[in-house]
């Protein structure tokens, strides 16, 4: 008991988020790149009226990661928002569990250094698992960090395909 009472008290006084302390049953889910981006995109999806898990979805995160959408405005001009998790838990929570969505990563192109990764994701995104044409697709840029006990995302920044920009045929799968 002192003991956690005194890694508590450190990482407080560091700005740890406690949570890293508490919920070290999701640690699997953090152990590689692959089950880190699995658990990006499963704890984001569900069905209509499906609640999310947004303490795991806070869990994939380093306190400070941002995520970051880009794409026109309705004046037509490109732009992009910068957002804290809770900011996107706020602003796209509700419309998650409101309509029902599955995001689905449909190819990957990772690179590495040291402790970095950069994976260029691409996703479809669907209203109900059982759908067969998504109603998105676009590419999640993933920066992550991997600190010698698990992988961190860092940053999602982020482009929704459009007909002026397709998805070029290096980030789709190949038949």
């Amino acid at each position: 008991m002192k003991k956690m009472l005194f890694v508590w008290l450190v990482c407080t006084s560091m700005g740890v988020s406690s949570q890293v302390l508490t919920n070290d049953q999701w640690l699997e889910n953090v152990s590689t790149i692959d089950r880190t981006l699995e658990t990006l995109y499963d704890v984001i999806s569900g069905e209509k009226g499906e609640k999310r898990n947004w303490e795991l979805f806070k869990y994939l995160f380093k306190p400070e990661a941002r995520l970051i959408p880009s794409g026109k405005n309705k004046e037509g001009d490109i732009g992009l928002s910068y957002l804290t998790i809770d900011d996107y838990i706020k602003a796209s929570g509700e419309w998650l569990e409101q309509n029902g969505f599955f995001e689905v990563e449909i190819h990957r192109s990772t690179q590495s250094f040291g402790n970095i990764t950069q994976v260029f994701s691409t996703y479809e995104s669907y209203y109900s698992q059982n759908d067969v044409k998504p109603f998105m697709r676009g590419i999640n840029s993933i920066q992550l960090l991997n600190d010698g006990k698990r992988w961190w995302v860092v940053n999602i920044y982020w482009a929704n395909e459009t007909e002026g920009t397709p998805i070029p045929d290096q980030y789709l799968p190949k038949n």
